[in-house]
């Protein structure tokens, strides 16, 4: 997609990456339930498999609890009971550094796009390296692709506050890609921007499922699910259903 962005066919996506039924899942879950305090569950019994390089949309009316459910993917709460398994390794069981082992094997979409205004729109989308440790020779050339990837590669060097909505937005999906994760969480990654451009970053999904990562889209946009034949999990008064 590099030096291709702005001339994207919007109305066709690419196909999916078929998958293999029988990997060890990215994601399973088995009869959680998650509660905030003393009140009611919010979600129940939830029991279902991500595989690894598949691709999902998570969906439901708001406040259904799709942000919840992402939660407990990134392993930033703890459900009130049942089994969370992530890359194969049961949450319950493993240390802090382990789960920070684990977090850093996936990619991250807020809503509110969470970049640091004080850096460029470069030093953003490489913070993750550097968090890691390693040095900028060793990346510039790889967040410099990446950014062309998504069409900023000119405004590589301003500060987020000048960036318009759809490229704050195309900025943290590069900052969530830029780690080549295995599973990519994206919490209404268009509800930003404008149709067009949420067509066009649902093909960058799209190709880095192709690529191998495992996507989740929490999205309430049934125009932009309707683009793609992919599977669905919907979220309604506490409960998943699958749509295959």
């Amino acid at each position: 997609m590099k030096d291709e962005f702005d001339d994207l066919d919007d109305d066709a996506p690419p196909p999916l990456l078929d998958t293999d039924a029988e990997d060890i899942p990215v994601v399973h879950f088995e009869n959680v339930g998650v509660r905030y305090g003393l009140g009611p569950e919010i979600l129940r019994d939830l029991t279902f498999s991500i595989g690894p390089r598949s691709f999902q949309f998570l969906t439901g009316p708001s406040g259904a609890g799709k942000t919840t459910l992402l939660r407990l993917m990134l392993m930033s709460i703890a459900p009130t009971r049942g089994l969370v398994t992530i890359f194969g390794e049961e949450v319950s069981r493993i240390d802090k550094e382990g789960l920070t082992g684990l977090r850093r094997r996936m990619g991250v979409v807020f809503q509110d796009f969470r970049l640091l205004d004080h850096l460029t729109l470069y030093e953003n989308v490489a913070l993750p390296l550097r968090v890691q440790g390693r040095e900028d020779a060793s990346y510039r050339a790889e967040v410099t692709e990446l950014l062309d990837w998504v069409g900023l590669g000119r405004r590589m060097h301003v500060m987020p506050p000048v960036l318009s909505g759809g490229e704050k937005q195309r900025a943290a999906i590069a900052r969530a890609l830029i780690t080549q994760p295995e599973l990519l969480l994206a919490d209404e990654p268009t509800g930003n921007v404008d149709p067009g451009l949420a067509r066009r970053l649902l093909r960058l999904f799209i190709e880095l499922n192709r690529l191998g990562t495992s996507v989740v889209i929490a999205t309430h946009d049934l125009t932009l699910m309707d683009l793609v034949d992919a599977r669905r999990l919907v979220l309604g008064d506490g409960h998943l259903l699958i749509d295959e």
